[in-house]
């Protein structure tokens, strides 16, 4: 009887110790492989025959003048829909999704996953919140900050685990980005284009999986691209840093 209850105290304990990587576990198995596209838009298109996947969107990205938010790893996101309602997203780079805490974070308003581009993957918190025709018209006009739409999630996230509140002056609107997203024939991968106000464009190809899998994905991605006879840039960082670069400008 005495062996029983001890072996069962071990078991306890054990299970104890292993429950904050349980909690932390749903965020920590996804990644998005991404590829950045240097062929013409038109060549892209048709030789990868995508097939478009909703309808397009306006899409606002917002910092200083200096980018201070880019060089701490944020990015503030608006996805403006054709009916006027938007998404806004906290994207935070180099987080570990080993460690994402779901009390913090609601799984219905937000996720880490690895963003994996040519040879590096880093873990990053997107979290997500709804903003309203009215609010959205609003903060594009001016007339309200960005910080002030941020929702609580948001807010705490910064605050708390990256301790960037309140946020830098100057925040400000750059954009607007016309993005469409498309779908391979088959629907294996996404590839969103988008265009610049000054009509520059970007095209970049994506499919979601496990991390474990992330570099398989990634090869056969590149071989499907080569086989389309569709380039690949030289440049494979985050196409989203260079847009906003280009935005700057």
């Amino acid at each position: 009887m005495k062996h029983a209850l001890t072996t069962i105290l071990i078991m306890l304990i054990a299970f104890a110790a292993a429950e904050p990587s349980a909690i932390a576990a749903p965020g920590s198995d996804r990644a998005e492989v991404q590829i950045g596209l240097c062929s013409s838009i038109d060549h892209i298109v048709q030789a990868l025959d995508l097939r478009p996947r909703g309808a397009p969107i306006e899409v606002w990205q917002f910092d200083d003048s200096t980018m201070s938010l880019l060089a701490r790893g944020l990015r503030l996101r608006l996805r403006v829909a054709a009916d006027g309602r938007a998404q806004l997203t906290l994207k935070v780079a180099d987080q570990d999704c080993t460690r994402f805490d779901t009390k913090l974070v609601p799984p219905a308003e937000g996720k880490c996953e690895y963003d994996v581009y040519g040879t590096s993957a880093a873990g990053a918190v997107s979290i997500n919140s709804k903003v309203d025709a009215k609010s959205t018209r609003e903060l594009l006009a001016g007339r309200v900050a960005i910080a002030s739409m941020l929702s609580s999630t948001q807010t705490r996230y910064l605050r708390d685990r990256v301790g960037v509140w309140p946020l830098p002056d100057g925040i400000r609107k750059f954009g607007p980005i016309q993005l469409r997203t498309y779908s391979t024939a088959g629907g294996r991968y996404d590839v969103d284009i988008s265009q610049l106000p000054d009509g520059e464009r970007y095209a970049e190809i994506s499919a979601k999986t496990r991390q474990p899998d992330a570099a398989s994905m990634m090869q056969t991605m590149k071989e499907d691209l080569q086989r389309a006879g569709v380039e690949a840039c030289v440049d494979q960082s985050s196409q989203a840093a260079n847009k906003l670069r280009s935005l700057l400008r």
